[in-house]
């Protein structure tokens, strides 16, 4: 192999490289999101202070049932939000199957206050029927998924706030 064949090939590794991680989302911070999920900016506001994060939008059925399944990972500030047409009952919960890291759900009013935040654990059973549901234990009409332990660190807490739009933030 020649010096110019190997920069060659060196130039097209790291084309397929560049070119996966934005098919993947790797430079807006989330690993392999659902193809086709809309990504929006938004912020967490609490007394502690204002928290950017990206959020993959689940609008539909099928997307709200696929949800985080199969992820080996996500970046910090990156999560899923899941959007319903109509309140959801106390009861209405999320389970964790198929869904390999730890997350920690918010569920919000219309407002996008947070009413209730659970931690969930990845669920080893190879059918859905072993798995835990987590109930919201509050009616909600969105809920957001985002790594275990990020509200605690972030001193999000019940009654804090989901803005939506990076003009819906105030800065830091």
């Amino acid at each position: 192999m020649t010096a110019a064949s190997g920069s060659l090939r060196g130039l097209k590794i790291w084309t397929v490289l560049a070119v996966s991680s934005l098919i993947y989302g790797c430079s807006s911070g989330i690993a392999a999101p659902q193809e086709g999920l809309p990504v929006l900016e938004a912020c967490f506001v609490s007394a502690a202070g204002t928290v950017p994060v990206e959020l993959e939008v689940a609008r539909t059925s099928e997307q709200r049932q696929k949800g985080l399944m199969g992820r080996k990972s996500m970046a910090t500030n990156a999560g899923m939000l899941f959007e319903y047409r109509e309140p959801r009952q106390a009861s209405h919960g999320f389970w964790m199957y198929k869904t390999l890291i730890p997350l920690d759900i918010a569920y919000l009013n219309r407002d996008g206050v947070i009413g209730s935040i659970r931690h969930m654990v990845p669920c080893a059973s190879a059918s859905g029927s072993g798995c835990p549901t987590y109930p919201a234990g509050v009616s909600f009409i969105q809920a957001v998924e985002m790594n275990a332990g990020f509200f605690r660190q972030h001193g999000i807490r019940r009654g804090d706030r989901l803005n939506v739009g990076k003009d819906n933030c105030p800065a830091r």
